[in-house]
Parts: structure tokens; C-alpha cells; sequence
């Protein structure tokens, strides 16, 4: 028998995000603050970002913000040439930056104390406080995503954007950033409240798709094109709106899904050119955060460019959710998934 949409784990738990960001600002401020001065103090050369699965698109719109605002390199570490290969790395004068929800997988354990002896400052975002990662960080930022039980990480994954966020807002003491967030909860809800339904309808007919983002929607197309995936069973492939046109656009003929998610930023004259050529080659747009009148537009708040993507992903938790649930499946459940995955 078909499950309600409104009933499932997921659905509950990613209309809770609003809460979530509200409970940082509320709880957080004090230990941001904290990191923010360290940060001021260490003047770090580069930071490395260290995460799996949903985490790791957390940890790339952390390399976005964080590089379009302080100028520092910021890349994503593997975590195998640690755990894996046994590397010894060069982090002095460095920020590690290791984003979990559970704060248990053994992959993220060896880099962040191999972090620590190679002399880089362990900063960790994490849902579960008193988890074996958060003993090995020298900061630790509560996600207070509070108990998230359906396998399909949401409202910890905004956490996790708006836990750098928040950071970031205090090491660089930047006014502006820091109210972009106080209004990010009441956003969030617009987002949430926000009808997606017409791009369930399109996207139910379908087995494959792309999603597309750039810059700061990066992440966001990652996270997006993984639920897909983990909770509709689709195969959909995420590309920089840039780099599809680098061979992947060849794939995108009459009739092929493309769902474009975008913020108003220096990113969104090309992601609209982009879309321009896409409705040329008959595709099935799908778009939000850019109009085009051959495409189901979707409603997309708008806010300051920084909290753009995240509203973007809390509309479409919403619509993916009603996605799994429409093709007769269990979103909170997916197959061959576990909540906690633990790797090496």
C-alpha cells in the first residue's frame, strides 16, 4: 500500500531544518566565536575539507564560500590517503575541516588525528556531540539537527551548510553574512512551503537526468542528484554548469530531463546562457532560481546569494520526498543503505 507523503521520516525530519538553523544562532554563537578568533590568530595558509556522502557536497559549497571570502585555497582531502595509503601529511599552519553526522566512520577518525599530528587546526561539524570525531577535534560545532533517523541525511545536511556559514561570519566578523543568516530560518520555511509538484510529474517518467549547479550550487546539485539516487532509485548525475559542456551535454537531447538550480550570483548570467542553449536542444527543463519560458519554473525564494542554495535544497528535500513516495517507494528506507555507514 502507498504511504503518505506527509507521513514518512524524511518528510518530518527536513521540515525541521528551519528549527535546526534557528537552534545554531541560538546555541552556537559562543563557539563560533571562539573558532572565529582562533582563526583571526592562525591566519591559516589553506584549509582541507574532509567528508563522505552528503557531507562532502556540504564540504563543497564550503570551498566556494570559504574561498570567494577569504582567498584561501580550499580543497577536499580524500580520506584513503590516510586511512588507506598511510600518507603522512603536510598540514602546519592549516585548517582541517571535517564535516559528519555521526561523527563514527573510521575513514574520518584516522585523518583527523593524523590532522592534529601534522599540525593543522582540527575544526569538526557534527550531529552527535559526544561522538569518537568530536574527541579528536580542537573545535567542534553541534550541527543541532537533533535525532535524525531516516537514512536520507536533510535537515543535518543544512546544518551543515549554515555551521560554515556561521564560522565563516565570525572569523572575518562580516555583518552582513551574519544577518543573511538570522534571516535564513524564516527562508527556510518559505522553501519549504514552496510547490515543487510539477517537477514530480515530469521527473516520475523518467530513469535518467542531469542536475546542474555552479559555484556555491555546486554542493547543492551533488546533494540533489544523490537523493535522486538514494530515495527515487533514478540515475541522475550532477555537473557544474560549466563543465557538462565539456562532453556530458552531448547526452542532453529532445526529451531529457535537466533540473538547473541556481542563486543570484556572479554564477548566474552563465547558468542563464546555459539554459538558453539547453531549451534550444528541446530538453525538459526543469528550473529554479532562473526563469526561461520553455521550462517549469519552480518557486525559489530569494535571499542573500550565500543562503540561496541552501533554500534551494530545502525545496527540493520536499519534492524528492513526494518523488520516492509517487513511484512506490520507501523513502526512508532506501535499499542497500544504512544511516550510518562506516568505512575505511
Amino acid at each position: 500500500m502507498m504511504i503518505e507523503a506527509t507521513s514518512t521520516r524524511m518528510f518530518r525530519e527536513a521540515a525541521e531544518a528551519a528549527g535546526t538553523v534557528q537552534r545554531q544562532l541560538d546555541l552556537n554563537a559562543e563557539a563560533v566565536a571562539r573558532i572565529g578568533r582562533k582563526l583571526r590568530e592562525l591566519n591559516p595558509r589553506f584549509i582541507t575539507t574532509v567528508a563522505r556522502g552528503s557531507s562532502d557536497h556540504a564540504a563543497c559549497y564550503a570551498k566556494y564560500l570559504l574561498e570567494t571570502h577569504t582567498g584561501l585555497v580550499t580543497s577536499s582531502s580524500g580520506p584513503s590517503v590516510v586511512s588507506v595509503y598511510g600518507t603522512k601529511m603536510c598540514l602546519d599552519r592549516s585548517v582541517c575541516l571535517l564535516i559528519s553526522q555521526s561523527g563514527a566512520s573510521p575513514d574520518l577518525l584516522a585523518v583527523a588525528e593524523a590532522a592534529r599530528e601534522a599540525g593543522a587546526f582540527v575544526v569538526v561539524l557534527v550531529n552527535v556531540a559526544d561522538s569518537p570525531l568530536a574527541n579528536l577535534a580542537h573545535e567542534v560545532v553541534e550541527l543541532r539537527a537533533g535525532p535524525e533517523t531516516s537514512v536520507a541525511a536533510t535537515k543535518s545536511f543544512i546544518g551543515s551548510l549554515t555551521a560554515v556559514l556561521q564560522i565563516l561570519s565570525h572569523w572575518l566578523e562580516d555583518n552582513e553574512l551574519k544577518t543573511a543568516l538570522h534571516q535564513a530560518p524564516e527562508l527556510l520555511q518559505q522553501a519549504w512551503e514552496s510547490d515543487w509538484s510539477s517537477a514530480v510529474e515530469t521527473i516520475a517518467g523518467t530513469q535518467d537526468l542531469f542536475v546542474l549547479g555552479r559555484g556555491l550550487g555546486l554542493g547543492i546539485a551533488y546533494e540533489a542528484a544523490l537523493k535522486l539516487k538514494e530515495v527515487c532509485g533514478l540515475h541522475a548525475e550532477a555537473f557544474s554548469s560549466a563543465e557538462v559542456l565539456h562532453g556530458p551535454v552531448t547526452i542532453a537531447r529532445s526529451g531529457f530531463p535537466v533540473l538547473v538550480l541556481a542563486q543570484n550570483d556572479a554564477c548566474h548570467a552563465g547558468i542563464s546562457e546555459l539554459v538558453d542553449d539547453l531549451a534550444r536542444r528541446d530538453v525538459k527543463l526543469i528550473t529554479a532560481g532562473v526563469q526561461h519560458k520553455d521550462a517549469i519554473n519552480l518557486p525559489a525564494p530569494q535571499g542573500h546569494p550565500v543562503i540561496e542554495p541552501i533554500l534551494r535544497i530545502q525545496g527540493f528535500y520536499r519534492m524528492a520526498n513526494e518523488l520516492s513516495v509517487r513511484l512506490g517507494l520507501d523513502p526512508d528506507n532506501p535499499p542497500f543503505l544504512n544511516k550510518v555507514t562506516s568505512t575505511l
